[in-house]
């Protein structure tokens, strides 16, 4: 893979702190996997990635009559856009939030130390975007803000969209952000890495909505650190591109974290989908939660493969994991592996998988209610998949999930 991107010139060659962790991220990074890499047995990459996927776009956007600059969601908020990619850096003072790219932060020596806890060798696609650092934001909140922050990536046209961000939420803040990823018909690859960084007592609500090109591969590694008291939420819908992968890693540092961590996919046609979760726990009196749904119809295949470790000494921890699926073809199919890892005595832990059809006796009963089958299965389904979004507190996006 690093053949076909040699011909990719990046800016920032002058900032020695960048260019060590970009040579950190090119050691790291290997060979792409293959299905004898266990993490990607399920999810063949390599086959999906094409030579036109890997070319660096142009930035032809205009910004003005961009649909991508329009509100995806009905609500106000602090909004940042990516198109084809390319960071729009058009940035306004906001109380208690610092922005910037990517870029200018490393000029900035305190964010390299972010970068250095990162362990990049488990994680393949993680290297190659650390190794082809340039395009991101950096936002760090250091008071609770009166809005939102939303975040938009849009694909114009083919090639590789490599873009990381860095979040950190100081003492005792909390926050909302949006991330919704929109494509056309074009064939690119988005590949996109969130390193978050979540201080004691703070509380991140994080939501994603996954709708990309059906000719796109999406790759997301979202990189959590969770300190004494915090709270990680996340929510996620996938509903788009040829392949997606949407893999989250929460590291429960210290006493008190926590960490919920909720998916919907609903796909169709040749789509496969990969809901992959690895939640460390690290500290005594740490829990976490994960409620994963799947809707599958026609060839399409979702894969779920989720880990809860408890390490030696967190004691009295809480880990819950479930997912559910239904095929609604009989050419669909899913590959789940729950795991569990525990070293310590005195935790409550538990992971379960059910796979199944729409329930009969429910159809039956909406039929018989002069209901068409057709809207009787989309109410059927629609309720199935609502449950991984019934905990959201902020009613304009539970709306907004609920829509699509």
């Amino acid at each position: 893979m690093l053949e076909l991107l040699k011909n990719i010139t990046l800016d920032g060659s002058d900032i020695p702190s960048l260019c060590a962790v970009r040579q950190k991220g090119a050691e790291a990074f290997q060979q792409l996997p293959s299905k004898k890499t266990e993490a990607y047995k399920y999810t063949p990459v390599a086959t999906a990635l094409s030579p036109e996927m890997f070319i660096k776009p142009s930035h032809a956007c205009d910004e003005e009559h961009c649909h991508c600059h329009q509100k995806s969601l009905d609500m106000e908020s602090y909004e940042f856009h990516f198109c084809d990619g390319l960071l729009h850096e058009h940035f306004h003072f906001i109380k208690g939030l610092e922005i910037s790219s990517l870029l200018d932060a490393f000029l900035d020596h305190e964010t390299g130390k972010y970068f250095s806890q990162n362990n990049l060798e488990k994680f393949p696609f993680a290297s190659l975007n650390t190794a082809y650092l340039e395009q991101g934001l950096f936002l760090r909140v250091s008071q609770t803000l009166d809005k939102p922050i939303t975040i938009t990536y849009h694909g114009h046209s083919n090639g590789f969209r490599n873009i990381c961000n860095l979040i950190v939420l100081e003492k005792g803040v909390k926050a909302e952000i949006s991330e919704i990823f929109e494509g056309d018909r074009e064939t690119y690859f988005s590949n996109i890495v969130n390193h978050i960084f979540v201080s004691k007592n703070a509380h991140l609500t994080h939501y994603k909505m996954q709708c990309e090109s059906q000719n796109a591969v999406h790759i997301a590694f979202q990189n959590v650190q969770v300190k004494s008291g915090g709270k990680y939420e996340s929510y996620t819908l996938q509903t788009g591109s040829k392949l997606a992968r949407n893999e989250t890693h929460v590291t429960l540092k210290e006493s008190g974290g926590a960490a919920l961590v909720n998916t919907a996919y609903r796909i169709n046609g040749d789509t496969l989908v990969d809901t992959t979760t690895d939640i460390e726990h690290l500290a005594a009196n740490t829990t976490s939660n994960q409620i994963v749904k799947g809707v599958i119809d026609q060839n399409a295949h979702g894969v779920f493969q989720g880990k809860i470790h408890i390490a030696p000494n967190a004691v009295q921890t809480e880990g819950y994991q479930i997912h559910k699926a239904l095929l609604l073809s009989d050419d669909a199919s899913v590959d789940v592996k729950p795991e569990l890892e525990i070293f310590a005595d005195d935790v409550k832990c538990s992971h379960g998988s059910t796979t199944g059809d729409i329930n009969k006796d429910e159809l039956f009963y909406l039929r018989s209610r002069g209901i068409s089958e057709s809207d009787a299965r989309q109410i059927l389904t629609t309720a199935f998949l609502n449950e991984a979004f019934s905990s959201i507190a902020n009613e304009r996006i539970k709306s907004y999930f609920l829509s699509r």
